[in-house]
C-alpha cells in the first residue's frame, strides 16, 4: 500500500534508534498515524510511504512503513506550510509567511543560494540572513546524506551519525576509505564497512581493506577475552575474511608493526599479535604489581599470638591453614588468597580487618561489581566501593569533568591496605587503572575464586598472578563445618572436582526438575521465579535470578527476558513503556547496564529524599529496577540504592535482566538462582560455567532440563581458552631481578 500525503507534526521519536511516529495528513483526506524508522522529518514535508495497515493492540490502526521518499515542497503553500513547522531553526510561522510573501516559490533558493536577500524583509539582520541559510543547508545537507546512505543499507539513525561527523566529506569518506567509518562511527565494524567498500567499488587487495580486517579480527579476540593472537593463526584468519593471498596480509602487518599500531612478541617460540592498547596495558601491569611486592619486615611469630589474641576476644577459632592466610597476608605486601565456597574467605577478611585496624592502618575494601561491594560491605561491616567508584571515575574537580580516573599517579589513594575481593572477574584493563593508583608500600590483598569464569573483560589476571609463582598465594580447599555446609556449597566442590551430583536427591536447598522440552522449561521458569520461590523464600520475583548460558536460541537470554517480562511485567494501561534499541521497557522492568558509561549521572539517597551522594558512572553488569518512565526518559535505580536518568543514547545500553547469562553474573549473588540446561555448544557447557553458576546462589539453586547435559558440563573440563602473557611478564620481571 502507497501513501502520499503531508506530515502534520511529530508525535514520538526515539533519537537512538530513529523509530519514529507521526500523523499524516493524506492526499485521500484521510488523517493516518505512521510508524517505523526514518530519518529526521519536519511537520510540512511532502513524503510518499509504503507499507501495510496494522492493527496495534493499544494504539489501534497504524501505517507501518516499509520505504519512504521525499516529494519536492515546489510550490508556495507547502513551502510556507514547511518553514512555519520550525524545521529550519530561526524560523518561525510569521517570519516564514514573511519570507513566502516576498519571494513565494523562489524562497528556498533565495534562502540556499542568496542568503543576503534575506536581509530585505523586516526584522531579519545580515547576521541573522547567513543563520537561516546555514541552518537550512545543514537540514537539507542531512537528508541527503541520509538518502545517499539508504543504499549502502545504513539506517536512518547511524547515517545521521556519519553525517554529523563528517557532514560535506561523507561522500569522499564513502568513495574513498569506508574502513574509516570502523574507527570513527560506533555502531559501524569491519563486515558494514566491507560491504559498504564493495558497493563503493574498493579494490579487494586494499591496503585499507587488509589493515581493517586485521584490526578487527585483533578486536574481535579481544572481546573474547584474549588479549593477543598467534600470527599464523591471525594471517589464516585474515585470508579466510579478506580472500587475498597471506603475502598481502603478511606485509600489512609489517607496516602496522612499524607504525605501532600492533605489537609483535616472541613467546616460546610463537610470535604474538597485540593491539598497542592492549600490549601496554599488560605490560604495565607486571610491572607495577612486582614494584609493589617489597620486602616488609614482619615477625611472624608475633603476629600468630596477635592473630591467636583476636581469634580468643571474637569467639573463633581458625583453622590452620585459614591462619596461615591472614599471617600470609599480613606478612607480605601483594598477596593472593583463592578458594572455592565453604572455605573461609569472607571469616579470613574480617580477621584481617580487625588485626589492621588494632595496628590503626587505614584499610580500603573494594570488588568489580555493586552486587560484590554491597555484599562485601554487609559481611564485612566496612564499607566496600566498586573499583570504579574507588578510582573516582566520573569525578568533577573545581567544576569540571575529570577525564578518565581521579585518582592516578599524581593523586594516588592515600590508604595503608586494599582488599580487593571477587578478583577472577577483574580484567587486565581496570587491575592496571588501579596498580597505577596505589602508592608502592600499600598492602595489597586479592581475593577470589580461581576456579571461576574469568573476566568479561579481556585478560586471566588472577590464575595468570597465580601461576607465576612470584608472589605469596595460599590456596583453600577445605569446606569448614562440612556437616552443617548447604547442598550449594558441597555440589559446588563436587562439580569443580569433576565428580557427578546427585539430581534426585530431595533438599531444601538444590534440586532439579527433569524437562526435555524447552517451552516446559519456560513454563517452569516462570512459575519457580513468578510464583513458588518468591513465595517459598518470602521475596519478590526480582531477587530470584534466571541464569543462561547463552543469548540466543529458545532457552537465551533474549527470548526468556521477553517471557518473562510478558509473565512478570506485562503491559498495563497506567504503566508507561518506552521504546529502545533493545526492545521495549516499562515501569518496574528489572534491567541490567550492558557497557560501562562514565558520564552517566547519579545520584544516592538515604529513603527520604535527602541526597547523600552524586557522581557519575555506571558500569557494565550493573542490575537495578525502572522506578519510573517519562516520555523520553527512563529512571532506574540499582541495587546499591543509586538512582540514574536514561535518556537518548544512554537507553541503548539497557537490556532487560530477569534472566542474564553466567558470564554476567559474576561477582553477584542472588537469593535463588533457576538454571535451564538443555543443551549448548560444548565448548561453551563445560564445568567452570556450571561452577560458576551454582556458586552464584545463596539459598536455592533450581536446576531445569537434562541430567545428562549437567553431567556432560561436569565432565567437560575444557576451559575457555584465552591467549594472556601477565603470568610470562610477571616472571621474566623476577628473572631481571
Amino acid at each position: 500500500m502507497q501513501l502520499k500525503g503531508i506530515i502534520d507534526h511529530i508525535i514520538f521519536r526515539n533519537t537512538e534508534n530513529a523509530y519514529t511516529v507521526l500523523s499524516l495528513d493524506s492526499d485521500d483526506g484521510a488523517d493516518y498515524v505512521c510508524v517505523g524508522t526514518l530519518p529526521e522529518m519536519d511537520a510540512g514535508e511532502s513524503v510518499t510511504f509504503e507499507g501495510d495497515l496494522t492493527e496495534n493492540p493499544k494504539y489501534g490502526t497504524q501505517f507501518s512503513i516499509t520505504s519512504f521518499s521525499f516529494a519536492p515542497i515546489d510550490d508556495e503553500a507547502s513551502i510556507l506550510r514547511y518553514l512555519s513547522s520550525g524545521a529550519v531553526k530561526g524560523v518561525g510561522s510569521g517570519l516564514a509567511k514573511r519570507i513566502t510573501s516576498k519571494f513565494g516559490e523562489d524562497s528556498f533558493r533565495v534562502i540556499e543560494e542568496e542568503p543576503e536577500r534575506l536581509a530585505e524583509i523586516k526584522g531579519i539582520s545580515m547576521r541573522m540572513a547567513i543563520a537561516i541559510s546555514e541552518a537550512f543547508e545543514s537540514k537539507a545537507g542531512s537528508r541527503q546524506a541520509v538518502s545517499f546512505l539508504s543504499q549502502y543499507d545504513i539506517k536512518p539513525n547511524l547515517g545521521q551519525k556519519i553525517y554529523e561527523k563528517y557532514k560535506d566529506r561523507i561522500y569522499e569518506v564513502i568513495r574513498s576509505n569506508p574502513y574509516r567509518l570502523i574507527e570513527d562511527i560506533e555502531g559501524i565494524g569491519f563486515i558494514s564497512a566491507d560491504r559498504i567498500a564493495s558497493e563503493a567499488g574498493i579494490a579487494r587487495d586494499s591496503e585499507y581493506r587488509i589493515r581493517s580486517a586485521l584490526m578487527y579480527l585483533l578486536s574481535a579476540d579481544l572481546s573474547t577475552g584474549s588479549l593477543c593472537m598467534i600470527e599464523d593463526e591471525l594471517v589464516t584468519k585474515a585470508a579466510e575474511l579478506l580472500a587475498v593471498d597471506t603475502a598481502l596480509i603478511t606485509l600489512q602487518l609489517d607496516a602496522l608493526s612499524i607504525e605501532r599500531k600492533i605489537i609483535r612478541e616472541n613467546a616460546d617460540g610463537k610470535i604474538m599479535v597485540y593491539t598497542e592498547g592492549a600490549y601496554y596495558a599488560e605490560a604495565e601491569a607486571a610491572r607495577l604489581l612486582t614494584e609493589l611486592d617489597l620486602p616488609d619486615e614482619v615477625e611472624e611469630s608475633r603476629v600468630y599470638e596477635e592473630i591467636r589474641q583476636i581469634e580468643k576476644d571474637r569467639g573463633i577459632s581458625l583453622e590452620d591453614a585459614q591462619r596461615e592466610a591472614v599471617v600470609g597476608a599480613i606478612s607480605n605486601t601483594v598477596s593472593v588468597i583463592t578458594g572455592g565456597p565453604g572455605t573461609g574467605k569472607t571469616t579470613i577478611t574480617n580477621i584481617m580487618i580487625h588485626y589492621f585496624r588494632q595496628k590503626g592502618f587505614d584499610i580500603t575494601l573494594t570488588a568489580p561489581t555493586g552486587r560484590a561491594a554491597k555484599r562485601m560491605t554487609e559481611a564485612a561491616g566496612v564499607e566496600a566501593k566498586t573499583i570504579h567508584r574507588l578510582l573516582g571515575a566520573g569525578a568533577v574537580i573545581d567544576g569540571k569533568p575529570v577525564s578518565g580516573f581521579e585518582h592516578d599517579p599524581d593523586n594516588p589513594l592515600e590508604t595503608d591496605v586494599i582488599i580487593l575481593d571477587e578478583m577472577s572477574m577483574v580484567d587486565i584493563y581496570i587491575f592496571r587503572s588501579l596498580l597505577k593508583a596505589i602508592i608502592p608500600g600499600t598492602r595489597l590483598i586479592l581475593v577470589g575464586d580461581a576456579d571461576q569464569l574469568p573476566s568479561v573483560g579481556p585478560g586471566a589476571v588472577l590464575k595468570d598472578i597465580i601461576g607465576s609463582e612470584s608472589f605469596h598465594v595460599t590456596r583453600l580447599t577445605k569446606i569448614y563445618r562440612q556437616s552443617e555446609a548447604s547442598a550449594i556449597v558441597r555440589n559446588a566442590h563436587e562439580v569443580i572436582e569433576g565428580h557427578s551430583i546427585d539430581l534426585d536427591e530431595k533438599n531444601e536447598d538444590f534440586f532439579m526438575l527433569k524437562r526435555n522440552d524447552a517451552e516446559r522449561i519456560i513454563q517452569g521458569i516462570i512459575y519457580l521465579a513468578g510464583k513458588r520461590l518468591p513465595d517459598h523464600l518470602k521475596c519478590t520475583p526480582l531477587d530470584i535470578q534466571v541464569m543462561t548460558p547463552m543469548r540466543k536460541g529458545i532457552l537465551g537470554l533474549e527470548n526468556l527476558n521477553l517471557r518473562l517480562q510478558e509473565a512478570l511485567n506485562p503491559p498495563g494501561r497506567m504503566k508507561r513503556e518506552i521504546s529502545t534499541p533493545g526492545g521495549m521497557l516499562r515501569a518496574g522492568d528489572k534491567v541490567m547496564q550492558t557497557k560501562n558509561n562514565y558520564d552517566l549521572q547519579w545520584e544516592l539517597a538515604n529513603g527520604k529524599g535527602m541526597v547523600l551522594e552524586t557522581g557519575a558512572g555506571i558500569y557494565n553488569g550493573d542490575i537495578g529496577r525502572i522506578l519510573s518512565i517519562s516520555s523520553e526518559a527512563a529512571y532506574v535505580r540499582f541495587d546499591d540504592g543509586r538512582e540514574a536518568k536514561y535518556t537518548g543514547e544512554a537507553l541503548s545500553e539497557l537490556e532487560l535482566a530477569y534472566a542474564i547469562t553466567i558470564h554476567k553474573s559474576q561477582g553477584s549473588e542472588y537469593r535463588a538462582v533457576i538454571l535451564p540446561l538443555l543443551s549448548g555448544p560444548r565448548m561453551l557447557m563445560n564445568r567452570n560455567l556450571l561452577y560458576t553458576a551454582i556458586t552464584r546462589a545463596k539459598q536455592m539453586v533450581c536446576i531445569l532440563g537434562s541430567p545428562q547435559t549437567v553431567d556432560e558440563m561436569i565432565r567437560n573440563e575444557r576451559e575457555e581458552n584465552r591467549y594472556t602473557g601477565l603470568e610470562r611478564r610477571i616472571k621474566e620481571i623476577r628473572y631481571m631481578e
